[in-house]
């Protein structure tokens, strides 16, 4: 039986092995720590995310009361700044497109613009003019919009 001491530890075959096992083993620590940084990251910006889009809802309902928008127009911009055609707003909302073209019309002539371009620009400008997101003295983040009420 040959003798598991020190010495075969010490073996010029056997320390290859060690060092790449070693290796091994501090690449995982490593991959592991940056695996656990690069998810909490990603967790601060899913939390930015969803602030950003409170902040615009917020900076919309602002838009739309002011404008004196109905209910049914206010829903008619809301599909509109998120991008969708008319004849999906007009699906969605169970009315015609001429209905929502009539909404439309009346959004853009009480919001004071030509279309749907410049109304988005309106909207998303306010964004960009404030921060979003304000951090308390003890580091927690909020809506900007929020912590302005």
């Amino acid at each position: 039986m040959k003798d598991l001491g020190l010495s075969s530890f010490l073996d010029p075959h056997i320390l290859p092995e060690l060092g790449a096992t070693a290796g091994l083993v501090l690449g995982i620590v490593f991959e592991i720590a940056v695996l656990m940084r690069m998810l909490r990251k990603q967790a601060q910006l899913q939390q930015a995310m969803g602030v950003a889009a409170g902040a615009l809802a917020e900076v919309m309902e602002g838009y739309f009361g002011r404008w004196g928008l109905t209910p049914s127009e206010a829903d008619v911009a809301g599909f509109t700044v998120k991008g969708y055609a008319i004849a999906e707003i007009a699906g969605f909302r169970g009315s015609s497109e001429a209905t929502v073209k009539t909404h439309l019309n009346a959004i853009y002539r009480k919001a004071g613009v030509a279309g749907r371009a410049q109304l988005v620009s309106l909207l998303v400008e306010d964004l960009f003019r404030a921060p979003l997101v304000e951090t308390g003295l003890d580091g927690t983040t909020r809506s900007a919009a929020r912590a302005a009420e």
